[in-house]
């Protein structure tokens, strides 16, 4: 199993990637050098999206997608999906 999942940085930036081990991962961005480059200027992150995918070629194909979304197209499918499972 695969996830997809967006984080929101202490400045307010989103960070996108793909793990195993959502739960992990997460801790590294906060606690270790084992998180990206990128999260680790920008500490705490917090989790605010994540999506399951069967498969890593599945998951690849949606980071690249989700990747090219302006921070405002990326807000707005949070946004969506949360009114979704909140309805």
């Amino acid at each position: 199993m695969y996830y997809l999942y967006i984080l929101k940085c202490a400045d307010n930036t989103l960070y996108t990637g793909i793990t195993v081990d959502l739960n992990r991962r997460i801790k590294e961005h906060n606690d270790s050098k084992l998180g990206a480059k990128y999260t680790r200027a920008r500490r705490p992150v917090k989790l605010i999206y994540s999506k399951k995918f069967s498969n890593r070629s599945s998951a690849s194909k949606e980071e690249n997608r989700i990747k090219h979304l302006s921070r405002e197209e990326k807000l707005e499918l949070i946004k969506k999906l949360a009114q979704i499972f909140c309805s």
